[in-house]
């Protein structure tokens, strides 16, 4: 009896002590969660273009983005040309995202009938939580075909004469959940210039935004200056505004812009419009993804990092 009474007592003392330091391991435990979380900043932009720049996002892994992209022509020319309604350039472009941080893409452009091919990698992504990351810093690289015939056929010409290449580092931030900015220092590489007096490679600082206006619009706005004795005097800086909207699987792009070309070594080296002489032209872009491979065959194949 006594031993039994003794269990009792000792039974009463342990179990108590047991359940406190449970608690207190849970306790410790629902601590340290969120210290050991990592949140990546999401909808910087709402697609992978800012107007005809990169923007900070990529097409998700598995997924194949359509874009068809058009510019009229300049409304300057008058009623005539229906204030460049008349006119029309064009590209159309795959971009399809391999992982979580790399993109690549091909597309073909009536601007010189240009074929061009890039990668699109994420170096660091903005994060909060147990790993911060104050901004996201992407590289972007692009080849450029131009597949005009020959200006001069009677004379040797080279296959490298017709390529340009573009090198871009994009630095930005989502502030707010509607305010998002990014830098992109520029370089484009042309392996055949005007004459000797015009470099081969035109360097270049762009800037970009967004400002969210209401859950599925947007307003963006990019802008390229080319630093001086880069490119020759009939060459203009690039600048774009654009309105963004969202409807389910598409994004619809309207924007008006001095720019004619939609790759890097057209709107940034070549670009020939004039917004105070009213080179400004109206245009969209439309992107519609299809997803090819599922998350869940990703992560199978272990290649969603």
């Amino acid at each position: 009896m006594k031993k039994s009474l003794l269990f009792t007592l000792f039974l009463g003392l342990i179990i108590p002590n047991v359940q406190a330091q449970e608690d207190l391991l849970s306790l410790l435990e629902n601590d340290s969660t969120p210290d050991s979380t990592v949140v990546y900043t999401e909808a910087s932009f709402k697609t992978t273009r800012v107007v005809n720049s990169h923007s900070l996002e990529n097409t998700a892994p598995g997924v194949l983005d359509f874009k068809i992209n058009h510019r009229f022509g300049e409304i300057n020319t008058g009623g005539y040309e229906m204030f460049g309604l008349d006119q029309a350039s064009m590209r159309l472009g795959f971009d399809y995202g391999v992982t979580e941080r790399l993109m690549v893409g091909i597309g073909r452009s009536t601007w010189n009938k240009t074929y061009d091919g890039f990668v699109k990698y994420k170096v660091l992504r903005q994060s909060s939580g147990f790993k911060k990351m104050p901004v996201t810093l992407i590289w972007f690289s692009g080849m450029y075909v131009n597949s005009l015939k020959w200006a001069e056929p009677d004379r040797e010409n080279y296959f490298s004469s017709r390529l340009d290449y573009a090198h871009q580092l994009i630095i930005g931030r989502k502030f707010t959940e509607g305010l998002s900015l990014q830098l992109m220092p520029s370089m484009v590489h042309r392996n055949l210039v005007e004459n000797t007096d015009v470099s081969n490679d035109v360097f270049s600082i762009g800037v970009a935004g967004r400002q969210k206006i209401t859950k599925r619009v947007s307003v963006n706005a990019e802008y390229y200056y080319v630093l001086p004795d880069q490119i020759q005097d009939i060459y203009t800086n690039s600048l774009s505004i654009g309105v963004d909207i969202e409807t389910g699987g598409h994004v619809f792009q309207l924007m008006v812009t001095n720019s004619t070309a939609m790759t890097e070594n057209g709107f940034i080296a070549a670009n020939t419009g004039d917004w105070l002489d009213g080179d400004i032209r109206f245009g969209f872009n439309i992107s519609r993804v299809f997803t090819l491979v599922k998350p869940k065959e990703l992560k199978e194949t272990g290649s969603d990092w």
